[in-house]
C-alpha cells in the first residue's frame, strides 16, 4: 500500500487537543504498520505557534514548502476566528488537491472560508454550528453528529471528536483491528459512530427549571422500560397532558416524545456495547418492547440495525 502523507496545519490560537489527538492516533497507525503514514505539521511560515491553553508548538516546515498532502487536517480553535487571510488564501489553492480533507472542531470555518465545503453536508463544534450555517448558507450544516463524511471531506464536532474521526479514517485505510489496537493504547473506545450524537440525551436537552418536570426527566433516564407516554409523564408531574407537554418543551427545548426516544436509543446503545445481553432483552430493557421496534429506531436514528451496531462498536475482548 502506498505511504499517505498526512499533513496538519498549524495556526496561533490553535486548539493544542485537536492537533495532538488525531496526531497520536496517526503516529500509532504509523508505529504498528511502518511506511503507512508520512506525518508532517506546517505553519504559515514554518515558526512555532501559541495554542489557545499557551502551549507552543513547533512545525516540522512551513506550508511553502509542505509535501503534497493526501490527507489535509484543518484544526480548530480561538485563531479560526480572525484567520489569516494567507491561511485560507493557501487552503483555497491547495485544499481541491488533497484527497481527503478533514477539519476538527471550528478547522470547519477555515475550510468553509476557502469555499470548499459549498454543497457538504458538515458539522462542527456544537456551539458554533448556527454561526457557519449563517455565514456560509451553500453549507448543509449538522449540528448533531460527532463527525460527518461527506465524499473526500470529514468533519467532526469538538476535540475529542477529532480522534473518533481519526480512529475512522486509520480503519478506513487499515482495517479494524489496527484501529482497535491504537484506540486500546490510548485508552479510549472505537465505538462512536459518526452519527452518534454530540450530546448524551440529558446534555442535549436543557434542564427543566420546575422540579416536576426537572424529576421527569430523571425519571425518564432511570426507567426506559416503563410506560413513557406524554399521559403517563403528565400524570407523574402533576399537570394535565397538554399543560405538561408545552411546559417541557418550553423548558428543555424538545418534545417530550423526542426526549424519551433518545434515552432509550442511548440505553439500547449502551447495553449492545457493554454487555452479552440478547437483542430481545434488551429491546425490552430499553423501552422498545420488541427488537423489531428497536430495530427501526436505529435504522432511523443510526442508520445501521442493533446487530451490525454490535459488531462494529462494542469492544473486542481482550485477552
Amino acid at each position: 500500500m502506498a505511504q499517505r502523507t498526512v499533513l496538519l496545519i498549524l495556526f496561533d490560537g490553535v486548539q493544542s487537543l485537536d492537533v495532538t489527538g488525531p496526531l497520536e492516533v496517526f503516529t500509532g497507525a504509523e508505529h504498528q504498520a511502518p511506511g503507512t503514514y508520512h506525518i508532517r505539521t506546517a505553519s504559515l511560515d514554518g515558526g512555532p505557534v501559541r495554542t489557545s491553553s499557551g502551549l507552543t508548538l513547533v512545525p516540522d516546515t512551513s506550508l511553502a514548502d509542505a509535501p503534497a498532502p493526501h490527507t489535509l487536517l484543518v484544526p480548530g480553535g480561538q485563531g479560526t476566528r480572525g484567520p489569516d487571510p494567507r491561511l485560507t488564501a493557501w487552503l483555497r489553492e491547495h485544499g481541491p488537491r488533497a484527497e481527503r480533507l478533514v477539519s476538527v472542531c471550528t478547522g470547519a470555518i477555515l475550510l468553509a472560508e476557502a469555499g470548499l465545503l459549498d454543497g457538504r453536508r458538515v458539522t462542527t463544534h456544537w456551539a458554533y454550528c448556527a454561526k457557519l450555517a449563517r455565514d456560509h448558507p451553500a453549507i448543509d450544516v449538522d449540528p448533531d453528529p460527532v463527525y460527518v463524511r461527506d465524499g473526500p471531506v470529514a468533519t467532526s464536532a469538538g476535540v475529542t471528536a477529532g480522534i473518533d474521526l481519526a480512529l475512522a479514517l486509520v480503519e478506513e485505510d487499515l482495517g479494524r483491528d489496527t484501529a482497535l489496537t491504537i484506540a486500546r493504547y490510548l485508552v479510549v473506545f472505537l465505538r462512536r459512530p459518526g452519527n452518534q450524537a454530540q450530546f448524551s440525551a440529558q446534555l442535549a436537552a436543557q434542564t427543566a427549571r420546575r422540579e416536576p418536570l426537572r424529576d421527569v426527566q430523571q425519571w425518564i433516564t432511570e426507567h426506559p422500560a416503563e410506560d413513557l407516554t406524554v399521559e403517563a409523564l403528565a400524570a407523574r408531574a402533576g399537570l394535565s397532558p397538554r399543560h405538561f407537554a408545552r411546559a417541557f418543551r418550553a423548558e428543555t427545548g424538545t418534545t417530550p416524545g423526542r426526549f424519551v426516544d433518545r434515552v432509550r436509543l442511548e440505553h439500547a446503545r449502551r447495553l449492545l456495547e457493554d454487555t452479552a445481553a440478547g437483542v430481545e432483552e434488551i429491546s425490552r430493557a430499553s423501552g422498545y418492547g420488541t427488537p423489531e421496534a428497536m430495530r427501526r429506531a436505529f435504522l432511523k436514528a443510526l442508520g445501521t440495525a442493533p446487530a451490525e451496531y454490535r459488531r462494529r462498536f462494542r469492544p473486542a475482548p481482550v485477552h
